[in-house]
């Protein structure tokens, strides 16, 4: 849970589902053939299934035909009259294969029909063969979706018989009826309260200590109610809320519940997630006292669930500790769930919701990314940012002080310089420390982020390597020198513009881009600044004196006379950046 990409997460089922698969790809289907859409199925059919005979042989090839209301997908297979839950029987031919396909459902090929995509239709027609050992009497079943949330499973179609069999017993009339319903659904009055967290409850808010009742607050909370617990999600969601108990604080292999919003109604559903993929959603619900509310823009919903479930596979004891996962996101019609758009909330550690109650928080950003774009914000709005003004403005102003047997300019940038090389080192290998490798969800910014070490570790390097000052290449040098450290902080500004909107950090918008765009001005403006004043020096210079030496003498007293000036805009500068540093630094640390 990039949850995810709790990370992440799309409502397409990939377990016993029709529907959740637009391309109608639905093998898993083959037994039960109920979509786990989270809901219940409709009681009575809208469509039927007939079929152009009554009796038939093996080898007979019979036509079978599903007509009704417009839907969206379909799954239809024959089995034993006698015994409607064996495997199916027969195989299918396809009268048309731009609508409709073969599958093979167990050991025999062939032996079911899907939709090919959700594109709307009418009536689907196919051919079914009758094999050699086929039972005495054959019925047929169909699973239709009209959208996400309205389907009815196995609709009875009619039984056919190989000649001079006495007929079967009566057939299931309407096998949507043997469905589970519902369970009674009740509406919420008012927002959460929070006043027994910590007491009764075991809370989760983000922000820390946030009022429920606001329309900026995610809150979660368990209170245990003797064998069971009772559980109360809300947060600023018109799509869904979910949340998942984990081992790690990595999707994958986790007990999830989402609460979700279609057509202005809340469905309440249990789900498993398998590492960064689409969550499975259970046919059986394991929630009782289901209730919800939207308003304002806030979604509500609360249920009770057994602490222990051993009967449903997929459910975590709730009496063990857990990584706790919050995400939230846009569902689009048919209840459809979309990527979660920000790094889901994870607890700081493992935590026993039938323990203790506390009050906790959480983040949205892993630690180690949090120390990455720290370490990056350092050394390239503070370190670099003022070695390079340091080194280009103050040579004249310091060139006559000096520290460790070095002029006190080159000692400075130097230092600072070198600062910047160990932040970034750190920095760069952080995110691959905590991906455990190449991450592919974060697009341009790791490739920039390589080029800027590369070129971090180049710099220095190659001024190893700096001629004397009056040596011919020293030019040369002075050129690639600056061209290198420009190219650098360039690519650096970029890289950070990318990475303060990635997942896994996501400042605050559009506050962190008005930020950054705010702190380049200021290096630009005091840059520019500081080059009006030089060349006002020089000018003042000419003007004094005609004499080349005379020049350089009166530059020098001009320089000498600048320092105040330059001083005081460097002891700004300076304190500009921490402002600018502190800014982003509270900001990763409320993420």
């Amino acid at each position: 849970m990039e949850l995810p990409d709790f990370a992440v997460w799309m409502f397409v089922c990939l377990c016993a589902s029709v529907v959740g698969y637009p391309n109608g790809k639905v093998r898993e289907a083959c037994t039960s053939m109920v979509p786990c859409h989270g809901g219940s199925p409709q009681l009575l059919p809208e469509h039927a299934i007939t079929v152009n005979v009554t009796e038939f042989k093996p080898g007979d090839n019979i036509e079978v035909h599903l007509s009704g209301p417009d839907f969206e997908g379909f799954f239809i297979q024959a089995r034993d009259a006698e015994h409607l839950d064996s495997p199916a029987v027969g195989s299918f031919v396809l009268a048309d294969r731009r609508r409709s396909q073969l599958l093979t459902c167990g050991r025999t090929k062939n032996s079911a029909v899907s939709h090919t995509s959700k594109a709307k239709k009418k009536d689907i027609k196919v051919y079914w063969v009758a094999p050699g050992d086929a039972p005495k009497h054959v019925q047929f079943l169909a699973t239709v979706v009209k959208k996400y949330r309205i389907f009815w499973v196995k609709i009875p179609g009619p039984v056919i018989s190989q000649p001079g069999v006495l007929s079967p017993t009566p057939p299931l009339h309407a096998t949507s009826e043997a469905m589970p319903t519902s369970r009674p659904i009740s509406y919420i009055s008012k927002p959460f309260s929070a006043s027994s967290c910590g007491i009764m409850k075991f809370c989760i808010r983000n922000p820390t200590n946030c009022d429920p009742g606001s329309a900026s607050c995610f809150f979660l909370s368990f209170q245990q109610k003797e064998s069971s617990v009772f559980i109360e999600m809300s947060g600023p969601s018109e799509g869904y809320l979910a949340f998942a108990f984990s081992h790690d604080q990595w999707m994958g292999g986790d007990d999830a519940y989402l609460c979700v919003n279609e057509d202005h109604r809340v469905h309440v559903s249990t789900a498993r997630l398998r590492e960064r993929s689409h969550p499975l959603l259970d046919a059986e619900n394991a929630l009782e006292d289901v209730s919800w509310r939207l308003a304002d823009g806030v979604l509500q919903c609360s249920f009770r669930r057994n602490i222990r479930l051993p009967a449903y596979k997929g459910r975590f004891n709730l009496d063990t500790s857990y990584y706790i996962l919050l995400a939230d996101g846009e569902a689009s019609e048919g209840g459809l769930l979309h990527k979660h758009r920000r790094q889901p909330l994870v607890s700081d550690g493992l935590y026993n919701v039938t323990g203790p109650p506390q009050d906790i928080g959480g983040s949205r950003a892993p630690r180690l990314i949090k120390a990455h774009g720290a370490l990056m914000f350092v050394a390239w709005i503070t370190t670099v940012s003022i070695g390079v003004i340091v080194a280009r403005f103050f040579k004249p102003v310091w060139s006559h002080s000096f520290l460790l047997g070095k002029e006190l300019w080159f000692q400075v940038h130097r230092m600072l310089m070198l600062t910047t090389v160990m932040l970034t080192s750190i920095s760069f290998v952080l995110p691959f420390v905590y991906r455990g490798g190449w991450s592919q969800q974060a697009g341009f910014h790791p490739y920039l982020g390589c080029a800027v070490m590369a070129l971090t570790i180049f710099q220095p390097l190659m001024a190893g390597f700096r001629p004397s000052r009056h040596a011919p290449r020293r030019q040369l040098f002075n050129w690639f020198h600056w061209s290198t450290g420009t190219t650098a902080r360039i690519l650096a500004v970029v890289t950070m513009f990318l990475g303060m909107d990635l997942p896994a950090l996501d400042l605050p918008d559009p506050w962190d881009t008005y930020a950054m765009i705010g702190f380049v001005a200021w290096h630009v403006g005091t840059d520019v600044l500081l080059e009006i004043h030089s060349y006002c020096l020089v000018r003042k210079a000419e003007l004094i004196e005609d004499d080349r030496v005379q020049i350089l003498q009166s530059l020098t007293s001009a320089e000498a006379e600048g320092r105040l000036f330059k001083q005081i805009v460097l002891t700004i500068y300076v304190c500009g950046n921490i402002v600018f540093l502190v800014a982003f630094l509270i900001a990763i640390n409320q993420v």
